[in-house]
């Protein structure tokens, strides 16, 4: 997945801005391979794969698909890969593309042609010979007639010149990530290590080598750089001086382990790859433990504390996209706060950071306006675990595995199971809505998952004491316990994290 460092020999180069996946595209066809898997085959197995050149059906004649009905995608030729030379046919005469290479004058390719022509079976008629030497024509006059590669050359050498066609180029189409040409920048002028290979090798072992997966990106890294360094957070070329370079090479060892105990810390709390909506949210908690020199993974008060600080900072911002869109404000200002309360404290400054987010209008907390909200996340929805982690401070997910549980099994709340229970319509439609809502949902260890399987809700729960159904916020008033009143149940135990959400977020908020 990663470019290989090109060895230039003292060779001239011309480097590829836009188009290098139509080039590559085209080289495969005429000089190289196709590499794919054998149908059904696994992916571990060495001969699962095969290597495919491209051959041209000379006998297919030229024509729109639109003609049949097809597709819109104009001419059609015969154009198909093998791993070795397909066997010819009455209906299939083929010819490896790549031999059109061969053909480097008129001479040498109207010498190919009729030798082709003279090995055909005699019983082919006029009308497929022709077509035959109208396909090869074509392909010899795509190859070495026709300007068909429209290009540009680009002299101006400004990075930043560079990087405004990058992006306006592909503006629309797959998205280049701006560190590809930062990193070649970067790497010429870092002394001692590849910064290539150094910020490779870090989202490799960041994303893959923790307890947890992780989904972090280049760009991630060099703009938490920025950030770690005390740098203008804003990601863009000029902010990569070199000044700025020589700062971010003499931190890096720093910033490498402050980046991996910023991953170990949130996974610990059951964030990771599917759960983390935002990688800036990381940014303050990376800058606090940057600065302040803790990684919180040890069990002391301090520890246990601020682990619970920042769990109820992250969610809070992940919830309700503190840090979404263009967040340089949001991170310089977080860095800002930070900075400021680690002179006489050295506690995670969650309560400053939401107070000074708010005021710029990004919430990373619940009040009146936006608490409800979260009861419309649903089961399934990828941010559900990080809505129900609200209800257990400092639990860590990340180090047991835990199912998102329905209190009333979803099995119960089963459209014909109901209506033999002679549940009229509109009951049935309340309780058909109700089962998938936060309100039905809870967070429990695998192993207690997997006991309670489908039991009835009010059998199950009866093995549990008076501290558990506190701790989950079931409603006291067990004549809810049951799939017939589940919208009742559900609606009374969202009142319920209501409350409790409002005591951690430091607010009273009006209960219907």
């Amino acid at each position: 997945m990663h470019n290989e460092l090109a060895e230039t020999d003292g060779r001239e180069i011309t480097l590829v801005l836009d188009g290098q996946q139509r080039l590559t595209s085209l080289l495969i066809g005429l000089r190289g391979t196709y590499t794919t898997r054998r149908k059904y085959a696994r992916k571990e197995n060495p001969d699962a794969w095969t290597k495919q050149r491209l051959y041209l059906d000379l006998l297919k004649s030229p024509k729109s698909d639109d003609e049949d009905g097809e597709s819109d995608i104009g001419i059609s030729y015969g154009l198909k890969f093998f791993e070795h030379m397909p066997r010819n046919s009455s209906d299939h005469l083929w010819f490896k593309v790549g031999a059109i290479l061969d053909c480097t004058s008129d001479d040498a390719f109207y010498a190919m042609v009729d030798g082709i022509i003279d090995d055909l079976p005699k019983e082919l008629t006029r009308f497929e010979k022709r077509t035959i030497e109208q396909n090869l024509d074509r392909l010899y006059r795509v190859v070495w007639k026709d300007d068909v590669i429209a290009y540009y050359t680009e002299k101006d050498q400004s990075l930043d010149r560079v990087l405004d066609i990058f992006i306006r180029a592909n503006d629309g189409g797959t998205k280049l990530s701006k560190s590809d040409l930062l990193l070649s920048m970067i790497t010429s002028k870092w002394k001692g290590v590849s910064a290539r290979q150094e910020i490779f090798d870090l989202v490799d072992y960041l994303n893959d080598g923790l307890d947890a997966r992780n989904d972090l990106s280049k760009d991630f890294l060099m703009k938490a750089s920025l950030v770690l360094s005390d740098l203008d957070v804003t990601y863009k070329v000029n902010n990569f001086t070199n000044s700025n370079l020589s700062i971010i090479e003499d931190n890096w060892p720093k910033i490498k382990k402050t980046l991996e105990a910023t991953l170990r810390l949130v996974n610990s709390l059951g964030i990771d790859k599917e759960t983390l909506t935002s990688t800036n949210a990381l940014m303050p908690i990376a800058y606090y433990l940057h600065n302040s020199g803790q990684t919180l993974d040890g069990t002391s008060a301090f520890d246990a504390r601020n682990a619970v600080l920042v769990q109820k900072f992250l969610l809070g911002s992940l919830l309700n996209g503190a840090f979404s869109g263009t967040s340089d404000q949001a991170i310089s200002v977080s860095r800002g706060l930070i900075k400021e309360t680690l002179r006489t404290n050295h506690d995670f400054p969650a309560s400053e950071l939401i107070s000074g987010l708010a005021r710029r209008g990004r919430l990373a907390s619940f009040n009146e306006d936006n608490i409800h909200s979260l009861f419309e996340i649903s089961y399934g929805k990828r941010n559900c675990f990080l809505a129900l982690s609200l209800l257990y401070e400092g639990q860590p997910w990340g180090t047991t595995g835990y199912h998102i549980d329905h209190i009333i099994p979803r099995s119960l709340a089963n459209r014909d199971k109901l209506m033999a229970m002679n549940i009229p319509e509109h009951k049935i439609v309340e309780i058909l809505a109700s089962v998938d809502r936060l309100g039905n949902l809870q967070l429990l260890l695998g192993r207690e998952n997997r006991e309670k399987n489908d039991t009835p809700f009010e059998h199950w729960i009866v093995s549990r004491d008076e501290e558990f159904v506190q701790k989950q916020l079931i409603p006291e008033d067990q004549s809810l316990w049951s799939v017939e009143k589940l919208p009742e149940f559900v609606r009374e135990r969202e009142r319920n994290i209501s409350k409790r959400i409002s005591s951690q977020y430091g607010r009273s908020l009006p209960l219907e």
